[in-house]
Order: structure tokens, then C-alpha cells, then sequence
């Protein structure tokens, strides 16, 4: 949800937002590592917002943040025990996706504006790359699928 102040946020919306975005993340990686075998891949799902976060969604950005970082930090533990496993991320730009009107972003008409590329028809193949064999040099990383905005 977009909201205009801190205060603005309600509890229950914060907690939420970690434990879907997070908490989520973090327990099915744990279930899924024992039953991985090596050349096996998890591609974790940031945003833009890690790099360039909305003043209006302070919940989402810190959230995808933290994916971002988890998936750098989760990557250098699995090489550090030789795991064979490698951890990368997508980060979405602005898409245009049903769950954009039920956030009550303040302008919808003007929503992906500021992004150089047109909307995508898909973003899937980013995370069929780094789930391939085809990325097997690649873990610690996010692919920046933003439509040419620049998060660094």
C-alpha cells in the first residue's frame, strides 16, 4: 500500500509485508537447501525499489532490500561451504501488473513514466537465465530487469 508517512503505516500492514516478502523467502530457502545438489539454483525476486526506493512504499522497499542483500550474503555462505549452489536475484523495474491499482498509487496514468523501455510482455526469461546452466559463473548477483532505469 502506498502510504504518505511513517505513522501512516499500521503495524499489522509492516509485519505483514516481512513475512510475505521475507520470512517467506528465507523459510523455503531453508526447506529447499537439503535437497538441493550441486549446479542447483535459487533466483530470489527484489525490486527497484532496493536501489531506488518509493517514499510511498516504505514497507516494499525496505523488504526488497533486504532480498537483495540475503541473496548477496546467502550466495557467499553456500561458495564459502562449497555447496555448489548458487543464489541470485531479479529486480523488476516498474511493471505493469493487476496488483498495481489495489497499492492506491497516487497517479496510475502516469505510472512507469520515468522508465526508458516500454512495458515488457515478460519478465520471465531473467529468471529462466539465472536458473540455467547458462549462468553457472554468475551467484551473489541481481539482474536489473528495470526497463533501463539504473539502480546503482
Amino acid at each position: 500500500m502506498a502510504r504518505q508517512s511513517l505513522q501512516d503505516i499500521p503495524e499489522e500492514e509492516w509485519r505483514h509485508t516481512f513475512a510475505v516478502n521475507i520470512h517467506a523467502m528465507f523459510y523455503l530457502c531453508k526447506a529447499a537447501e537439503p535437497h538441493m545438489k550441486p549446479g542447483s539454483s535459487i533466483v530470489n525476486t527484489t525490486s527497484v525499489n532496493a536501489y531506488h526506493p518509493s517514499e510511498d512504499l516504505l514497507p516494499y522497499a525496505a523488504t526488497k532490500a533486504a532480498i537483495q542483500n540475503f541473496t548477496a550474503n546467502l550466495s557467499q555462505v553456500f561458495l564459502k561451504q562449497d555447496k555448489g549452489i548458487r543464489v541470485n536475484a531479479v529486480a523488476p523495474g516498474p511493471v505493469w501488473t493487476p496488483l498495481i491499482p489495489s497499492t492506491k498509487w497516487q497517479d496510475i496514468e502516469a505510472f512507469g513514466e520515468n522508465t526508458p523501455l516500454e512495458q515488457p510482455a515478460e519478465i520471465a526469461p531473467s529468471f529462466v537465465f539465472l536458473a540455467s546452466e547458462e549462468s553457472s559463473y554468475i551467484s551473489g548477483a541481481t539482474l536489473p530487469a528495470t526497463g533501463g532505469r539504473i539502480t546503482i
